[in-house]
């Protein structure tokens, strides 16, 4: 190796192996102190972007779950006061067969009807009172059916529609088209979308079993149609195949009812609630004609206050439904976010036990190339020893 003094060739490299011995060692301290593998782009470009994608979902999904737990709270507090609705009918019921009873005379009516049309007053007041963040739940929450404009419903007598329930559908006029009175199919639609169903396997020929009720279940447009026969309790007529053709249902646009429960801006993503107005003089309890004042009355009164019953405990049986899927999306988002953050840490988090490794090797390393750039240092002084 020739001596030179100009360029010392071995300082050179000690300096340049220093140098990667100690950004290597500085790379380490970095991810060491930080427990992460990408601190900056320049780690791992790709890896960077893909983490930077799953953190932003993985936040999303957070809110997720906030956002299913609060509309779990939201729907508890609406069914709550239908437990307190429901207690409100069954004594008014209790006034109305007392009243229908002739042990009372018509000044003893009096004051039962007193009593009477306070508790009515009170299921007004507690559905106006019932409401959640400045929101009213039982006036009508969401999206809800126009009993009175959907002919499918007001001439129920000749379709035989029993109930009429959504879970998001848009507001809007949907219309049947059932012309066929012996292909078993049923279709919906609103201008914008339409779903046809086919009935036939439910049919007993081409009508609703005598005593039992069939679903027509038009699930992409999110509307739910029940069917009844002939001979059930609460229905003013039987549906046979065609009875339908031409009959609407009106989907009116309410407040509220939209609950994000995913990530991204897509209607799988959102579950939609709807609550119907449950005061006493709305459609669905429709109490402003009922009163015991009469005997006559009080026995009118019995089946009214029936079937307003019964819409308080399909309404708190379609807000427990809810309940129970927003449970089931907790548990899915929970576990997702679970498998996403794995996924996440093994792109991002530092693997501690080889970094240490590395970090002792750069440490080594570094320390032996300070020494030997020292000795590089030395060598051109032997050309001194040539000048003596």
């Amino acid at each position: 190796m020739p001596l030179r003094v100009n360029n010392n060739i071995a300082a050179i490299n000690s300096k340049r192996q220093l140098n990667a011995n100690n950004r290597m060692l500085g790379q380490k301290l970095e991810r060491l102190a930080s427990g992460l593998r990408i601190n900056r782009a320049a780690d791992d470009a790709a890896g960077l972007s893909i983490r930077e994608g799953m953190r932003a979902e993985i936040s999303g999904l957070k809110v997720n779950v906030s956002n299913a737990e609060q509309a779990t709270n939201l729907i508890q507090v609406a069914e709550g006061s239908l437990n307190e609705v429901n207690a409100i009918l069954v004594r008014m019921r209790e006034l109305a067969v007392q009243s229908s009873s002739s042990t009372v005379t018509d000044q003893n009516r009096e004051s039962i009807q007193a009593e009477f049309s306070q508790l009515t007053q009170e299921i007004d007041r507690i559905a106006q009172a019932t409401s959640y963040n400045s929101q009213t739940l039982l006036t009508g929450f969401g999206n809800t059916v126009n009993d009175g404009s959907s002919t499918a419903v007001s001439t129920s007598n000749a379709t035989g529609v029993t109930d009429v329930r959504i879970s998001g559908a848009e507001s809007g006029t949907y219309t049947f088209v059932d012309d066929d009175a012996s292909d078993g199919e049923v279709t919906l639609g609103n201008g914008t979308a339409t779903q046809t169903i086919r009935l036939a396997t439910q049919l007993d020929g081409s009508d609703v079993a005598t005593g039992s009720q069939v679903v027509a279940n038009f699930d992409r447009l999110g509307v739910q149609v029940t069917l009844a026969g002939a001979s059930v309790d609460g229905a003013t007529g039987a549906y046979s195949d065609g009875d339908l053709d031409g009959t609407t249902i009106q989907v009116d646009s309410g407040t509220g009812g939209s609950f994000q429960v995913g990530p991204t801006d897509s209607a799988f993503n959102r579950i939609e609630v709807n609550v119907g107005d449950m005061t006493a003089t709305g459609s669905k309890l429709n109490l402003s004609s009922a009163g015991v004042a009469s005997i006559s009355d009080a026995r009118s009164s019995i089946t009214t206050i029936d079937l307003a019953i019964t819409e308080v405990a399909a309404e708190r049986g379609n807000l427990g439904a809810f309940q129970n899927r927003l449970s089931f999306t907790i548990a899915y988002t929970e576990n997702e976010i679970e498998n996403i953050q794995a996924s996440e840490a093994s792109i991002s988090d530092a693997d501690v036990a080889a970094e240490v490794t590395q970090f002792t090797r750069a440490q080594i390393l570094s320390q032996a190339s300070t020494a030997m750039l020292a000795q590089a240092n030395v060598i051109p002084q032997n050309a001194l020893a040539l000048l003596q």
